[in-house]
């Protein structure tokens, strides 16, 4: 029986022997690990001992430490699934996650099957770039002044004009600043997410990247200490010159306590804010008043759209037999001509000239094809003219026969003579108030309650001269 013991301790012993194995220490087959959205692959190598001590169903695990090198909140960055690594040397892959950010991360491989850790493998410094792509702060305004004693806030733009990219998307980024010391040195000056200039100079930030190299930097930033007769300056959000076919731009200049604006010399009321939007070319300057000093900035704003001219009204009467020539006049580069009539573009028409043979609505559309490209439009109507009558009639009959369908007034009363033309009923209601009489009373059919009702006018001309009378209808 003691023998049976023993043979049973020996297998015992050779067993457990047999299930335990030895991890090196990984091999890291890069220096630092620079991800990205487009990049984040990274390779370690690692040999354990015995082969014959893992189990059929083992896993390798890869853990990443946190930013300190430490493992007491390890991140699992890859597992391999069950028994597909079984020859030493091994290697893995993994990626780092979006919020990694440090100089001292390190990684060790353990397995499941049996349970064993390598040592940590030597520190290397992670970034995850996010964001890498280069971004504006101080709304691209170029400059910035402070008052003696005071302070200028450089800020990043969240989310700033155009495409602009801005960091502060991102919450798990950090930033440094730093001041240029030549045109290819600079020194750190601060950290955060913005920064309180009281040195004059010429100020930029970078996404903290650590040792990894990257694109998302800002632009930079002049700042100065304003005193008497000192310039700031001024950005247009769509560039100087712009193109007006695209719309307003945004004239912006720097923070302070109060603004005013002025366009070619004269001050535009009601400009008092830190932004200005026009889409007419001129001077502009500001006055801004940073609370112990003032400081003025000024742009010579121009646009590289075109201007065009019509030489017919918006209003045109065309008399029976009659056509108008609409023309007309543009600098735009290699135009185009569009004319609609109704709303329905008319194939014939490519001109600049068009040659008006019908009533109704009009539109041209010039479109400059090179360069900057952008539209200009103009809207005109053609009416038919005003029959020539000298009396005032006393009776209509809207039965839709076209003779004496509506009440036909002289010319002299009519649209474009300022004239008001009142309607009442017998009953004393009014039915029509009007002071662009149109000679087209009846539009609606009458409700013939009473047989040839009676209606009532006065008409009263601009210069007081008074018209009364009573209009009888019949069917």
């Amino acid at each position: 029986m003691r023998n049976f013991t023993i043979i049973v301790l020996i297998f015992s012993f050779t067993k457990t022997i047999n299930a335990q194995i030895v991890i090196a220490k990984p091999n890291l087959g890069f220096t630092q690990a620079c991800a990205s959205p487009t990049f984040n692959t990274y390779n370690v190598t690692f040999s354990f001992s015995p082969e014959a001590g893992l189990s059929a169903t083992n896993q390798f695990i890869v853990e990443l430490s946190d930013a300190s090198g430490s493992f007491t909140n390890a991140t699992t960055v890859f597992t391999s699934p069950q028994g597909a690594v079984t020859v030493s040397p091994a290697a893995l892959s993994f990626s780092l996650p979006t919020t990694t950010a440090g100089e001292a991360y390190k990684v060790r491989i353990k397995s499941t099957a049996p349970v064993a850790t390598s040592p940590t493998s030597s520190e290397f410094a992670a970034y995850y770039k996010i964001q890498d792509t280069p971004f504006t702060i101080n709304n691209l305004i170029e400059t910035g002044a402070y008052c003696l004693g005071g302070s200028y806030l450089l800020t990043i733009d969240n989310p700033g004009t155009g495409s602009n990219d801005s960091p502060l998307q991102y919450p798990s980024l950090t930033f440094n600043w730093y001041r240029e010391t030549s045109p290819t040195t600079s020194v750190f000056v601060a950290s955060g997410n913005t920064l309180a200039v009281t040195e004059a100079g010429t100020y930029f930030v970078e996404t903290n990247y650590g040792s990894c190299t990257s694109n998302s930097f800002s632009n930079r930033v002049t700042i100065s200490q304003a005193s008497s007769g000192a310039m700031s300056s001024i950005n247009s959000s769509l560039g100087n010159p712009y193109c007006s076919g695209e719309g307003s731009t945004t004239l912006s200049t720097i923070n302070g306590d109060s603004h005013q604006w002025f366009k070619d010399g004269t001050a535009i009321s009601g400009a008092t804010n830190q932004t200005y939007i026009t889409n007419e070319a001129g001077t502009y300057s500001v006055t801004i008043d940073l609370g112990n000093c003032v400081t003025n900035a000024t742009i010579d704003l121009e646009n590289n759209g075109f201007t065009s001219s019509i030489d017919v009204s918006d209003t045109n009467v065309l008399n029976e037999g009659d056509t108008l020539m609409a023309n007309i006049t543009t600098d735009a580069t290699n135009p185009e001509f569009e004319w609609y009539l109704n709303d329905v573009i008319i194939p014939s028409a490519t001109g600049s000239s068009y040659e008006v043979t019908q009533t109704g609505n009009y539109k041209v559309v010039i479109n400059q094809t090179s360069g900057c490209i952008s539209s200009n439009e103009f809207l005109f109507a053609v009416t038919e003219a005003f029959p020539n009558v000298t009396n005032i009639p006393n009776l209509i009959s809207p039965n839709g026969d076209g003779i004496n369908d509506t009440w036909v007034i002289p010319q002299q009363y009519v649209a474009g003579t300022n004239t008001e033309v009142i309607i009442l009923s017998s009953q004393g209601k009014m039915v029509l108030k009007t002071t662009d009489y149109q000679n087209n009373w009846p539009e609606n059919q009458i409700d013939f309650k009473d047989i040839n009702p009676v209606y009532y006018y006065i008409i009263t001309t601009q210069n007081n001269q008074t018209k009364k009378g009573s209009i009888t209808v019949v069917k």
